[in-house]
């Protein structure tokens, strides 16, 4: 709990073509080997990634990737990966051979960043070898460390400065938050997962009084407090059995609902729940996951999402899956999409994963959010943000 998750950390990629020096502009950037250099084209095949501080610009996840003008058919596939790095990125960084000058791959590149609003910078590697560097640009060598601290400390200015809260802002010193936290075959072994970690460490911080128990324990935890809780907070899949204990006059939402809040994308993904009861046979419905585990025979994903739609919809939808970093280009083949609460994913990729979703007219709701509209609490769980439960 101590170390900054990766969908915590600002996500700088490092993007041009072949040979611009990228992976050497990673190394001098980061003080560290990260990449493999080497004067043959194409020497970095897979997008390279890494969690670190970075003086000044703090917790970052450096990404290495392919050329932009990798050739062939593998080349096409590293492209296409480097590309997908955009996703999630927070700050570009694209390389540019400072004797060579912008290409036009370098230019479609541009165009895209400014399409997606992603903030970038362009670094005229190699400057070392010009005779004489412009005034204007950022000129930099990997080779020489020229440049190398302002490059940096650009980067820090286009850091988010966007201030966000999971449950600071609705809580106060002195407050009783009760965590509903399932121990199953499906909770990580010796540890909490990324959400009820945040939360915790947040409730933590506001000086509020946090108290941890599993469902079945909770009917006793509440009995045993002098007074009510400010706010009870479960996980999605115990949300029918905790309904039922807290009483109604209890704030109670779950940690997904909150993630997504936390994330920027809550009011996107609750318009999605209506479309759950309006499933019919054959519908195509995704289930994406932003993270990869091992399978549990009674995983939430593949196992329990499927036959809650299913018994909620009253329909035989076909569900099709995906996990970890895949997300397809296009979603239009399916009525629905149904994520997880995105805790392993960044700001940045959730909200392109939404904007996907957006794009080609396919509403998207989060396993909470479904959960709870399937417990017929969604507006319950939803009362903290008023504005919102008004919508449901």
């Amino acid at each position: 709990m101590t170390n900054i998750p990766s969908s915590e950390r600002t996500h700088i990629g490092f993007f041009g073509t072949r040979n611009a020096g990228k992976s050497s502009l990673v190394n001098a950037v980061t003080n560290q080997n990260l990449s493999v250099v080497s004067e043959v084209k194409g020497t970095t095949t897979d997008p390279v990634n890494k969690a670190m501080e970075l003086l000044p610009l703090g917790p970052v996840v450096i990404i290495d990737t392919p050329g932009l003008d990798d050739e062939g058919a593998l080349g096409e596939m590293r492209v296409e990966r480097a590309k997908r790095v955009l996703a999630k990125t927070d700050i570009a960084v694209l390389v540019v051979d400072a004797t060579v000058g912008l290409g036009q791959l370098d230019r479609e590149l541009i165009e895209i960043l400014d399409e997606r609003k992603i903030p970038y910078i362009i670094a005229h590697n190699k400057s070392d070898l010009l005779e004489t560097i412009p005034c204007d640009g950022m000129y930099v060598s990997a080779k020489s460390g020229l440049g190398i601290e302002k490059l940096k400390k650009e980067l820090a200015k286009l850091m988010p400065q966007k201030e966000k809260f999971i449950v600071a802002d609705l809580i106060d010193k002195d407050d009783t938050v009760v965590l509903v936290t399932p121990i199953d075959e499906a909770a990580p072994k010796g540890r909490l997962i990324l959400p009820q970690q945040l939360t915790l460490r947040e409730v933590l911080d506001c000086n509020a009084t946090a108290i941890v128990c599993q469902d079945t324990e909770l009917e006793r935890t509440l009995a045993s407090l002098k007074s009510a809780p400010r706010l009870v907070i479960t996980d999605s899949q115990v949300f029918g059995s905790v309904r039922k204990i807290v009483p109604e006059s209890v704030p109670l939402t779950s940690f997904s609902i909150l993630m997504a809040r936390y994330k920027g994308e809550l009011e996107s993904l609750i318009s999605g729940a209506a479309l759950l009861k309006t499933l019919k046979d054959g519908d195509k419905v995704l289930i994406s996951e932003g993270c990869t585990h091992h399978r549990q025979c009674n995983d939430i994903g593949t196992v329990k999402m499927p036959r809650w739609i299913e018994n909620f919809s009253k329909a035989k939808p076909d569900f099709r899956f995906t996990s970890g970093g895949e997300f397809p280009n296009s979603v239009k083949q399916y009525k629905l999409v149904v994520h997880c609460g995105g805790c392993m994913l960044n700001d940045k990729e959730m909200a392109h994963r939404t904007e996907t979703c957006k794009r080609d007219g396919v509403p998207i709701v989060n396993y909470g959010i479904a959960i709870a509209n399937m417990n017929g609490i969604l507006k319950r769980s939803l009362e903290i943000f008023p504005d919102l439960a008004e919508k449901v």
